[in-house]
């Protein structure tokens, strides 16, 4: 019979498990703070949505601090890696935003120059998307790009492909 030797260096100390569970009751506090609209838009189990919708509706401070450490330790048992991508995305300060956005901004470029292919491929990787309504919005800021004129259309392209992609 063997037995398995756990070296001191595999066991988090008790100030790194108390810096993880902090980061995870934050994490549950911004999910309590988010609008309602954008905290649906993020994948969550039905226990955590419960206990969030409970948090909101605490006006008790001590009652509330109880209620969010309860969601980190919700948090502590399941992948927050998700969660963490979508709050990423939601904050327009982070990085991970700042590459969605040009990523959008680079599919707006590609509609307006290449046309057709680049619908194809945008079509390929989000199939909810309406090919016909992109095309009418990609020929439109072509026609805006050639006169000359403000760019309504291509801002409506925009915003058509970020609701697509959210």
């Amino acid at each position: 019979m063997s037995e398995q030797i756990i070296e001191p260096s595999d066991i988090p100390s008790r100030s790194q498990l108390k810096r993880e569970n902090q980061e995870l009751r934050d994490m549950g506090e911004q999910l309590v703070l988010l609008a309602k609209s954008q905290l649906e838009k993020i994948i969550l189990d039905d226990f955590l949505k419960a206990a969030i919708k409970e948090a909101r509706r605490l006006k008790n401070l001590d009652a509330r601090r109880r209620q969010i450490q309860y969601i980190g330790k919700l948090l502590r048992n399941m992948d927050v890696s998700d969660i963490k991508y979508s709050l990423d995305k939601l904050n327009h300060q982070s990085q991970t935003f700042r590459q969605h956005f040009a990523n959008l901004e680079e599919w707006r470029d590609r509609f307006i120059n290449e046309g057709n292919d680049a619908i194809e491929d945008f079509v390929a990787l989000y199939p909810q998307g309406d090919r016909q309504q992109l095309r009418n919005l990609q020929r439109q800021a072509c026609r805006e790009k050639a006169t000359n004129k403000s760019s309504t259309a291509s801002e409506k392209l925009f915003k058509y492909i970020r609701q697509l992609t959210d």
